[in-house]
């Protein structure tokens, strides 16, 4: 009997190369230069505005126009599909909601890579699944594209204070094109590798984010049990070497009762579940994910799928104290 060879998951693609192409001897999408930007949301507004006070000329789309309307005002062109937002672009940026948004917007029938230029870099900002982000560069580099995957860590605060982190897989060339152009969005941009390395390494945030979550909440509802008040044990414990970014932005606000989504519980459990099935790929056993995972779907599936991913905060309160904690997973914030 002939053994079969074990299932292999591909780590990230390192068999697409192309050189970024000069226009007029320019190797730099700086400013003047004209992006297409597709998603407007939380996170995008706020990206496209630092990217317009820049100087950079922005053609704009999203699924609800609405929006879109002040960007507009301040001088972005609406294009009515995300394809268009690609006529006359140098570069295009996507940040959508999930990989199905991801693959509609650049592989469809009049899509972006359609509809884009020669040497046109397209860069999805979305956290999507690497194989998605290895089948985007092999098709762009079909039609004289290049594609880059950039997914960005830091939420609604680091997209508004131009503080994002942004992990970028794909081509060397490209990457070094536009990373003025990303420095705009956060000062930390790192170039991890091939096409797919940026969303692995995203897939490695988001995990360190959900144990970190999980730990912040147990943190408080501890201290509560205890007797503490929670504000003050914060001032000791957030010094010292229990500090994170998740205690430190998320606990005042848990404490607060502020869940408004920076970060949307729905949108975290679709990295969760991406980072689960490439762990699996690899026969990586990851106990705190799963954990966290599990708790964040009872979360939605009690109606907290549109809340901030701190509201994990609420599941915990409301299995300790069910009468006063069940009903706020789902009452909109005041």
């Amino acid at each position: 009997m002939i053994a079969r060879a074990a299932r292999v998951a591909p780590m990230v693609d390192s068999t697409v190369h192309i050189g970024r192409a000069t226009k007029g001897g320019a190797t730099v999408v700086g400013p003047g230069s004209v992006i297409g930007f597709v998603g407007t949301g939380t996170m995008g507004s706020a990206m496209a505005g630092h990217l317009l006070d820049a100087g950079y000329s922005l053609r704009l789309h999203n699924r609800t126009a609405s929006k879109a309307e002040g960007l507009v005002k301040r001088g972005a062109v609406w294009c009515p599909t995300a394809g268009q937002v690609a006529v006359g672009a140098e570069a295009v940026i996507t940040i959508v909601g999930y990989p199905a948004d991801v693959e509609e917007v650049y592989l469809a029938h009049g899509g972006i890579l359609d509809s884009a230029g020669p040497d046109c870099i397209v860069i999805d900002m979305t956290t999507s699944t690497p194989s998605l982000a290895m089948r985007i560069a092999r098709e762009a580099l079909e039609h004289g594209l290049t594609a880059l995957d950039a997914p960005v860590s830091g939420g609604d605060v680091g997209a508004r204070n131009a503080k994002l982190t942004i992990m970028v897989g794909g081509d060397r060339e490209a990457f070094d094109a536009v990373e003025p152009m990303l420095n705009v969005l956060g000062p930390n941009v790192v170039f991890q590798g091939g096409p797919g390395a940026g969303q692995h390494t995203k897939m490695a945030n988001q995990i360190a984010i959900a144990n970190t979550i999980v730990g912040v909440c147990e943190s408080l509802v501890y201290a509560e049990a205890a007797g503490l008040d929670p504000r003050l044990m914060l001032k000791s414990i957030e010094a010292g070497s229990a500090g994170s970014w998740q205690l430190t932005n998320y606990a005042p606000r848990m404490l607060e009762g502020d869940f408004a989504p920076g970060f949307y519980v729905k949108h975290f459990i679709k990295d969760m579940r991406i980072a689960k099935a490439e762990a699996e790929l690899r026969n990586t056993i990851l106990p705190g994910l799963d954990l966290a995972l599990e708790m964040f779907e009872e979360l939605s599936r009690r109606g907290g799928g549109d809340r901030g991913i701190h509201a994990l905060y609420l599941l915990y309160k409301a299995r300790s104290v069910p009468s006063c904690y069940l009903d706020s997973i789902t009452e909109p914030d005041a």
